[in-house]
């Protein structure tokens, strides 16, 4: 869920993978693991610069309704 989330509010805002994670201030490979699926269970501090940088909350990022 957050995989397809994180990627769909990306593309949305047309930014590349690399443009994601210099403006949230994270690592490239942080949120190619997190689109792929193989972050399980991401950090809140990096869950949080996610929502920041991509206008959402946290429960929209997640998934939660």
């Amino acid at each position: 869920m957050l995989a397809k989330r994180v990627k769909k509010l990306r593309k949305q805002k047309g930014w590349s993978q690399q443009k994601l994670a210099e403006k949230a201030g994270l690592a490239f490979n942080t949120i190619t693991k997190i689109e792929q699926g193989l972050a399980e269970h991401p950090n809140l501090k990096t869950l949080i610069k996610l929502a920041d940088v991509l206008g959402v909350g946290l429960d929209e990022l997640v998934g939660r309704k």
